[in-house]
């Protein structure tokens, strides 16, 4: 598939979910050993078209989301690249246990694709909100975890990781209609982020679709003067430590953007970095999903509400910068 502005710009328009079976589709007619799973979310995963293609193919395990996993990680054994998906807060939280010892202590190489994370999940609200997964899925050994800046990336990630002898837990934010972060081919590398906009003494790491969201914001205030660089972190689990102390070393005040609690995120993993290597005299501003419950309503309603949106990150900079 060849990437380019006219298909980055009809993926947004789509979203994740909906590109998520369309990739899915291009990958198993290339790679006879892809199996796709669901907990009966093949609709809402965006997989109608794949299971009707390769009815063969596609697992329905229903509404148990621990069984999908237990599952899953059986049929890596039997040599399938087994991609399962649900909701983020049903794979993180419901099926953790089996995440742990199954994807994580036996090293079962599934890929778990976690639907509507951060708030896009809009009106289901908190019982199907990806506030906490991060945090979660953190703490599972050997785990691997990216977190897609749009649906271009989606598509580099979900090819990256095909024959991919890991775990991986793969992290979608955003809707309809996300901002564009990339509109031309690229290489992908997991965990290696890559700057977006040039590194500068002030930078901004940012990860999954608020990558987008700051990307225009940090446009608009470099058109009017400003230097500020922009990271994306797509993967948060392995952690690149040296590259992002090389950054910290010649930044002098970095901001952090993510659409997670502040608990554990990506916030959690750079100020691990700082402390680690006691790094000091940088200042540094993060902002996060609020550490609660929180309300519900339209996708854009919300990441406006809790000011993760390219005018929430603008005004957020701006009242920081030095």
């Amino acid at each position: 598939m060849q990437i380019n502005k006219k298909l980055a710009k009809m993926w947004s328009r789509i979203g994740p979910r909906a590109v998520y079976g369309k990739i899915m589709s291009e990958i198993a007619l290339a790679n006879e050993d892809v199996l796709l799973m669901s907990a009966d979310l093949g609709r809402s995963s965006g997989l109608a078209s794949f299971y009707q293609e390769y009815p063969e193919r596609f697992v329905n395990v229903g509404i148990a989301e621990q069984n999908m996993i237990g599952v899953a990680a059986g049929l890596t054994r039997l040599d399938y690249d087994t991609f399962a998906s649900t909701f983020a807060p049903f794979a993180s939280m419901r099926a953790a246990e089996q995440v742990r010892m199954n994807m994580g202590y036996m090293e079962e190489p599934v890929k778990l694709v976690a639907l509507g994370s951060g708030l896009s999940m809009g009106f289901l609200g908190n019982s199907h909100f990806g506030l906490e997964d991060v945090a979660v899925m953190k703490t599972i050994h050997n785990l691997t975890i990216i977190s897609p800046a749009d649906c271009v990336e989606l598509y580099k990630a979900l090819n990256a990781v095909v024959g991919y002898k890991k775990p991986v837990y793969i992290r979608l934010t955003g809707g309809i209609n996300s901002p564009v972060v990339y509109e031309d081919d690229y290489d992908f590398e997991i965990g290696k982020p890559i700057w977006i906009l040039p590194k500068s003494d002030i930078n901004v790491f940012a990860t999954g679709t608020t990558v987008g969201q700051a990307k225009k914001a940090i446009e608009k205030l470099n058109e009017e003067g400003f230097k500020i660089g922009l990271l994306n972190i797509h993967t948060i689990k392995p952690f690149d430590d040296s590259l992002v102390v090389n950054i910290l070393m010649d930044t002098k005040q970095l901001f952090i953007f993510e659409e997670h609690t502040r608990v554990g995120g990506l916030r959690s993993s750079i100020y691990d970095v700082l402390v680690d290597n006691n790094i000091k005299g940088i200042e540094v501003v993060s902002h996060t999903l609020p550490d609660s419950y929180l309300e519900t309503g339209e996708y854009d309603y919300l990441i406006n509400r809790y000011e993760l949106d390219a005018i929430g990150i603008e005004n957020k900079i701006r009242g920081n910068i030095q």
